[in-house]
């Protein structure tokens, strides 16, 4: 398997400073961050490690969904699925404290009971899910008509 890489040059010190994190592997994009847009509630057009977090669980969950689907008979037509990943304080310190994954599928040959089954399948076995494995991940599943 392959391995990807990001890179993140930064200039100043934690409060003043700014960077840019650059996705090096796939070359789609540079990204302005900075600490104080990250613990502010408007991001004012800069990503965060939080959300660049975020993106890469929400993505490799749907993956992981939609094999489970496959293995369970059925057939993924679309799967909505959001990371909501949140930074709070944990001992005087920023900490990761929360992520809750919410999943929509609209999906073919699986009841609501089937689907549940493949989505917490799908949360155990996700890779992020287990790099994460030391944060609280809360999943909300449910079939749409």
């Amino acid at each position: 398997m392959p391995t990807r890489t990001a890179r993140t040059a930064w200039n100043g010190s934690l409060q003043e400073g700014s960077g840019q994190v650059e996705l090096s592997s796939s070359k789609v994009g540079t990204f302005d961050v900075s600490f104080p847009k990250r613990a502010a509630d408007e991001a004012g057009g800069t990503t965060s490690p939080e959300e660049l977090i975020a993106a890469a669980h929400s993505s490799c969950y749907a993956m992981a969904l939609s094999s489970e689907i496959g293995k369970a008979g059925g057939t993924t037509e679309s799967l909505e699925v959001t990371a909501e990943v949140t930074l709070g304080q944990q001992d005087g310190a920023p900490t990761i404290t929360g992520i809750a994954l919410t999943v929509r599928g609209e999906v073919g040959g699986l009841d609501a009971g089937g689907f549940e089954k493949a989505a917490q399948a799908a949360k155990a076995g996700c890779p992020v899910s287990k790099a994460l494995a030391a944060v609280d991940i809360t999943l909300d599943a449910s079939l749409v008509s």
